[in-house]
């Protein structure tokens, strides 16, 4: 099956005759996508592993504070994601402010997702009054599987596709150059969850059980923001930029995406840096175990 599926697209994979559909359920009244499965997939495996870490010594938040936060940061994701893609990528969607609402339409920034759950756990530490700097510490242990989730989807829905490439994996997608021939390109999408999701899910996992990074309030979301930022730094020279910034990118040098993960970066480091400083004796919400 692959090598004819190789040796039908002279050497590289054709993305048309991977039996790929962006539609996982399609009911005639009801559509269900695979990108809506995979933020509802991130959302669930996330939450099922923030009770894991949760359930270790020195947790900064009981089971009834993570239900509540799971709410905030699902609010942050959908609204800061939206309104972080309209700001940096859709600036034609102010002609038709309709098309901000049809979240179904697509067009989600990371970035903006970050910020918007940044706020919705501020929200809730407030509220609770719990240290939020240790519960971007848990979430930010939780979040690579949203990102490997997402870019997976976005495989599968043929977009966010890489630069023309040679290489032996290169996959033609259909309809990346308007009235032109199709070029094998860079599957950027896998790239990103590779890195986003299993590398950077894999640093955290170690960080999280086999250090004492989390008495350490700051230091794992910093490795977050560090490892993210690097890693998506890094994908954007394969992949395409998207092309209402194709104009910026030839003019500034770097991506769009790639301009936003240098105020992560730089935070990624300090927070790094600073973690030590913050340690103190660790009483946690729930139990009584202390941890110095």
């Amino acid at each position: 099956m692959i090598l004819s599926t190789l040796a039908a697209a002279g050497g590289h994979i054709r993305f048309d005759q991977l039996g790929l559909d962006p539609v996982a359920l399609d009911l005639g009244f009801f559509t269900l996508k695979w990108y809506s499965l995979a933020y509802l997939a991130g959302i669930l495996v996330g939450w099922w592993y923030l009770l894991k870490l949760l359930a270790q010594p020195g947790a900064p938040m009981a089971r009834r504070h993570a239900d509540d936060m799971v709410f905030y940061a699902t609010l942050g994701i959908i609204l800061g994601g939206r309104i972080g893609y309209v700001l940096f990528y859709g600036e034609d969607m102010w002609s038709d402010p309709w098309r901000i609402l049809r979240l179904w339409d697509g067009g989600m920034s990371f970035h903006g997702g970050v910020v918007g759950t940044s706020i919705g756990i501020l929200l809730m530490a407030r509220k609770h009054k719990l240290n939020w700097l240790r519960i971007h510490d848990y979430v930010a242990c939780c979040a690579p599987f949203g990102l490997f989730f997402g870019r997976l989807a976005n495989f599968v829905n043929g977009e966010l596709w890489g630069k023309a490439t040679d290489v032996p994996w290169g996959i033609v997608f259909p309809n990346t150059v308007a009235g032109g021939l199709d070029p094998a390109r860079h599957p950027s999408q896998l790239y990103e969850a590779g890195l986003e999701g299993i590398l950077l899910g894999a640093l955290l996992w170690f960080l999280f059980w086999r250090t004492n990074a989390r008495y350490q309030p700051g230091k794992l979301v910093g490795w977050f923001l560090l490892g993210y930022g690097l890693s998506r730094f890094f994908v954007e020279f394969f992949r395409e930029a998207d092309e209402q910034l194709m104009e910026f990118a030839r003019q500034t040098g770097l991506h769009m995406g790639q301009w936003l993960t240098l105020p992560m970066i730089a935070g990624g480091i300090y927070l790094i840096v600073t973690a030590n400083r913050r340690r103190q004796r660790i009483e946690p919400i729930a139990g009584s175990e202390s941890v110095a």
